[in-house]
């Protein structure tokens, strides 16, 4: 039994701006009392399994995985009902689920495996994995038996396979003719039935092998201003809302809606960092100058006053609750007589804005609402206490699209970063966040030096058991030794919904959408 890493995950707080009545319009359908509607803050996009784009939470809903992540981190039976580990791990023998068809009536077996698997798994852009690295052929035993094979026993195999993407599965026959993806066919619960930048609408699969969905139709709205998903659903014109990847929810927002009479839901989750760029900012080469800039904001403050005390400050990269997660370092706490020193040591003098070499000590701040609830404020927080250690902040705010364009092009000197919360950690987070290699497409690169950090990551991926707590500690003491990047919060995530939802339970994981037991009350219709 594999046990659950209790993940933190930040939503930060910032002022709840004015509801805004009438903001939002969503006509409810005559047969109402079957459908579920949850709020996106963005478009679901390109849902084709192996690529890393598109909505997790959509992706979830059509694709199934071979084995699933569940609560307390107890791997379940997906579209493999059991499986064995041979050989001390060289081998995974699966036996497949009979019976299961794709939503387009294909079957589910060993060649369908196989033919997914060969998409993607040679590629080299999945090589964080440490399973796609250390594969080593297939075999098909029968219909409904297969057998990988593996150079290595991987770390964390059963994790792996329970990921969104790129491992999960599309049916064979959806694809052109050339064999290019087409359109979202997988084995779930939920087939697409349209999609646009304003919603993407699902229908129930009726011959799903598994249990169904008590209810025959999910929209999923895209509402990317938070002010209109507020509204929205205390006007019971969306019936769920929330989640780090869905439609973030700040503290502030949660108290508000809960005092209003909708219920919220608050888990725990990722960790909230905040990145630095040498590349762009010479300064910042300094460790000198990123421990000052460390030292120089009250965490505690910040959880206090913008999380409503839900926060807990972060000296680590992982709260102590992940598996492997190394030495709990000690939190940074404000001190304004050391952070100057630092500076000064550093090179940077002077009254007001430091300066040296003629040059002052200016730096911007790249801040997401979209991508991180309340960063605008923390940000804010940040700006007024560094201006009195000398260093000057700039804030630029960007939507979505632009932070997915920026940083990972590097245009920031300062940015806030997620890790991915189960069951990407630790490996998934590190290796897309740290592995200068490794092309993690829009979330960009928290710390990027190939010289040093790369190899101390290669050799604790390529660790056994016996060493990799050891391999990975040393990657966590360069990173704390260097002031790589500054640990800011392990803070909660909250979920929303009306009176209309009963049974909701928040999911396993961030990537899953939380429909499983939700059924719609009749006595409320919204």
């Amino acid at each position: 039994m594999l046990k659950r890493r209790e993940f933190i995950k930040v939503s930060a707080s910032a002022a709840l701006l004015p509801l805004i009545p009438g903001s939002v319009s969503i006509a409810r359908a005559e047969n109402g009392d079957e459908i579920v509607r949850f709020a996106i803050a963005k478009p679901t996009g390109n849902l084709n399994p192996h690529k890393y784009s598109g909505l997790w939470g959509a992706q979830d809903l059509i694709f199934e995985p071979l084995v699933k992540y569940g609560h307390d981190g107890i791997m379940e039976p997906g579209l493999a009902e059991s499986w064995e580990l041979l050989e001390g791990g060289h081998h995974l023998r699966l036996h497949l689920r009979k019976g299961v068809r794709f939503h387009d009536g294909a079957p589910w077996n060993a060649d369908a495996l196989k033919w997914n698997l060969d998409r993607w798994i040679y590629m080299k852009n999945h090589n964080w994995m440490n399973h796609v690295r250390l594969f080593d052929g297939l075999h098909i035993i029968d219909s409904h038996t297969v057998e990988m094979d593996f150079k290595e026993a991987p770390l964390s195999l059963m994790y792996e396979l329970s990921y969104t993407r790129p491992v999960r599965f599309l049916s064979p026959t959806s694809v052109k003719a050339d064999g290019s993806y087409s359109e979202p066919i997988g084995t779930g619960p939920w087939k697409q039935v349209s999609s646009n930048n304003s919603e993407s609408v699902f229908e129930r699969f009726d011959d799903y092998w598994g249990e169904k969905p008590t209810f025959k139709r999910l929209e999923l709205k895209v509402l990317p201003d938070s002010r209109s998903r507020m509204a929205a659903i205390r006007a019971g014109e969306i019936d769920v809302t929330g989640g780090d990847f869905f439609a973030p929810i700040n503290a502030t927002e949660a108290k508000t809606l809960k005092a209003a009479g909708i219920k919220v839901e608050v888990t725990s989750g990722i960790s909230m960092l905040m990145g630095f760029n040498p590349d762009r900012m010479p300064a910042l080469k300094d460790a000198n100058v990123r421990k000052a800039i460390s030292m120089g904001f009250d965490r505690s403050a910040i959880s206090k006053v913008l999380y409503h005390g839900f926060a807990t400050p972060a000296g680590s990269m992982f709260p102590p609750s992940v598996p492997l997660s190394g030495t709990q370092f000690p939190v940074d706490k404000r001190n304004v007589v050391q952070a100057k020193a630092l500076l000064e040591k550093a090179g940077w003098t002077g009254e007001g804005v430091r300066e040296k070499n003629g040059k002052s000590l200016v730096l911007e701040l790249v801040v997401s609402e979209e991508q991180i609830a309340g960063s605008r404020s923390v940000a804010e927080v940040m700006q007024a206490q560094l201006k009195e250690i000398g260093v000057k902040i700039s804030i630029r705010s960007v939507d979505h699209a632009s932070r997915h364009s920026d940083i990972p092009k590097r245009k920031f000197d300062m940015a806030f970063f997620l890790t991915f919360g189960a069951p990407y950690e630790p490996f998934g987070t590190m290796a897309g966040y740290l592995l200068s290699t490794y092309d993690n497409g829009v979330d960009g690169k928290l710390v990027v030096d190939a010289e040093n950090l790369d190899p101390l990551l290669i050799d604790a991926m390529s660790a056994n058991e016996d060493t990799v707590a050891t391999k990975l500690q040393m990657v966590f003491d360069w990173l704390h030794d260097q002031t790589a990047f500054a640990p800011i919060m392990f803070t909660p995530s909250f979920w929303a919904h009306t009176d209309r939802i009963k049974g909701f339970s928040i999911p396993a994981t961030e990537y899953d959408t939380p429909y499983d037991g939700i059924t719609i009350s009749h006595t409320d219709k919204g």
